[in-house]
C-alpha cells in the first residue's frame, strides 16, 4: 500500500505554518519576539456579540447541521449589502454561498471550477491560498506581477499569447496580501473588459 498521495505531493510548504514554526522555535530558545502578523484579532468581540452567541448556544434546536450554502437570512443580508454598497443585484438563492472562512471558500471554489491541466494566472507574491486550491485541482500556476500598472497588463497579454493551453482563470487580490498595493475602480473596469475579451474568469479576493 502506497503512503504517497498524488495531490499531497503537489502541495508546496505552507509559508504561514513555516513562519509560525520558526517563531515558536525562537521563543522556545528565549528570543524576544515581536509578532507583527495580523492572523488573529488581539481584541475580543463586542459584548453584544458574545451575548447573542450565548443566547443561541442555549437553544436546544441550535446544534444541528446548518444549511449547506448558508442560512437564508444571512444570504439575503449579504445580497442586500452588495445592493446598498455597490449597486449590484445578487440573487441570494443562486449567487451567494456562505463558507467557514476565506481559505475554505477559495479552496472549494478553485477545485469546483478547475480541471487538471488548466492554467491559472496568480499574483506573485501572493497569499498561499490563492494557489493551493488550484494546485490540488491539478492546475498549472503562471505568475503575474502584483503591481497594477502597464507592466501588469503587458504580463497578462504575454500570458495569453504564449501559454498553452490559454489561461482560463485570473486571481486578483487588492489590497494585495502581502504587498499592500491598492487599485481604483478604473483598474477593475479595464481588467473586466480584458477578461471578457479573452474569456477569462476573474477570481477577486
Amino acid at each position: 500500500m502506497s503512503e504517497e498521495f498524488y495531490r499531497m505531493k503537489r502541495l508546496p510548504p505552507y509559508v504561514i505554518a513555516e513562519v509560525n514554526a520558526m517563531r515558536a522555535a525562537a521563543r522556545a530558545a528565549g528570543e524576544d519576539i515581536i509578532d507583527l502578523g495580523m492572523g488573529n484579532p488581539d481584541l475580543p468581540p463586542p459584548p453584544h456579540v458574545i451575548e447573542k452567541l450565548v443566547e443561541v448556544a442555549q437553544k436546544p434546536d441550535a446544534h444541528g447541521y446548518s444549511a449547506s450554502k448558508g442560512i437564508p437570512g444571512l444570504r439575503r443580508a449579504q445580497a442586500n449589502y452588495y445592493g446598498r454598497r455597490f449597486g449590484v443585484e445578487v440573487d441570494p438563492e443562486t449567487e451567494v454561498v456562505v463558507t467557514m472562512g476565506s481559505k475554505e471558500g477559495l479552496a472549494s471554489l478553485a477545485t469546483a471550477i478547475t480541471a487538471p491541466g488548466d492554467v491559472v494566472l496568480a499574483p506573485n507574491p501572493s497569499y498561499p491560498i490563492h494557489t493551493f486550491g488550484f494546485i490540488i485541482a491539478g492546475a498549472t500556476i503562471r505568475s503575474v506581477p502584483t503591481t497594477p500598472d502597464e507592466n501588469y497588463f503587458r504580463a497578462l497579454e504575454r500570458a495569453m499569447a504564449f501559454t498553452v493551453p490559454r489561461p482560463s482563470i485570473l486571481v486578483v487580490n487588492y489590497p494585495s496580501n502581502p504587498t499592500a498595493e491598492t487599485v481604483d475602480l478604473s483598474f477593475y473596469e479595464r481588467l473586466v473588459a480584458w477578461a471578457k475579451e479573452n474569456k477569462v474568469w476573474i477570481l477577486s479576493d
